[in-house]
């Protein structure tokens, strides 16, 4: 027993210094990394590693901000209140949609945020000066294309509501109100776009009057039967002249009344039913059938 213990602490000693020596050259080695990479940091220029900084942000921020307009977007609904619309089916065609294109618009524009931001940091003099005129353009031809786009998809859900409360109406001149008011939203887009970015607006609200007065002009022009028959038509409901189960004759249509609303005013004879515009019924007067 007292020989290998005397053996393991010789051992031990023999082994010692050699362990010793190790771990100074490891403590040497790191020594001499830190140093070189302290000498690395010095020779590139502050500036260099700003930008690195600003660019690393920025792309974070970019992706954080993208994702999260697209899920607030889908959140309040807009996928599903925009369906149906032309620029949602253009979207649709090159495999993506409305949500994406305004998140990858978000994602762009920190993009382009952070790439002046780095030219800013890189005392680029030529950018300086373009630095200044741009970090206030940017944000407002941000908001120009953002309320384009908007402007275009109400447009186009605009004229999709209006079609289908105008389906019950059988007029060959009704069509085109649709149309109308999807360019008129189209207009306004416009029109806000452009201020946004600064262009002076006063021929375009000049002329935006001009359209609204001739669209009023047209609407008359084109539904003048149509608020004839309206007019007639409230007349009749407040005054009564004839209601539904009596036996009537317009013109030479005779039945009996079975509905009678705003515009029309409907008849019923043998299996016949008579759709008269109470503009007719004005016209050409009333016979009520006693019996």
């Amino acid at each position: 027993m007292p020989g290998s213990l005397t053996g393991t602490a010789v051992t031990s000693r023999a082994h010692g210094p050699a362990s010793v020596g190790l771990g100074a050259e490891s403590a040497a080695a790191l020594q001499i990394d830190l140093d070189r990479f302290a000498e690395l940091f010095a020779a590139v220029p502050q500036w260099v590693w700003a930008a690195l900084i600003v660019v690393v942000v920025g792309v974070v921020a970019a992706m954080v901000l993208g994702t999260l307009t697209k899920r607030l977007l889908v959140r309040v609904g807009v996928p599903g209140a925009i369906e149906g619309t032309a620029f949602e089916r253009t979207a649709r065609e090159f495999e993506t949609s409305t949500v994406e294109v305004l998140g990858t618009l978000v994602r762009f524009f920190v993009l382009g945020v952070t790439f002046l931001a780095v030219l800013s940091v890189a005392h680029v003099t030529v950018a300086a000066s373009f630095w200044a005129g741009t970090v206030g353009f940017l944000p407002q031809l941000f908001f120009a294309v953002v309320i384009l786009i908007v402007g275009v998809v109400v447009g186009d859900k605009v004229h999709i509501v209006v079609s289908e409360r105008l389906t019950g109406i059988k007029l060959p001149q009704i069509g085109v109100f649709p149309r109308l008011a999807k360019f008129t939203v189209f207009y306004v887009a416009v029109l806000i776009a452009l201020s946004q970015l600064g262009v002076a607006t006063l021929a375009l609200v000049v002329l935006l009057a001009v359209y609204l007065f001739a669209l009023v002009l047209l609407a008359a022009i084109a539904l003048s039967d149509l608020l004839k028959s309206g007019a007639a038509g409230s007349y009749l409901l407040l005054n009564q002249p004839y209601a539904i189960g009596d036996e009537i004759e317009i013109g030479e249509k005779r039945g009996i009344v079975q509905e009678v609303n705003l515009f029309v005013t409907h008849v019923e004879n043998d299996g016949e039913e008579f759709i008269v515009p109470n503009s007719t019924v004005f016209e050409e007067g009333i016979v009520r059938i006693r019996e």
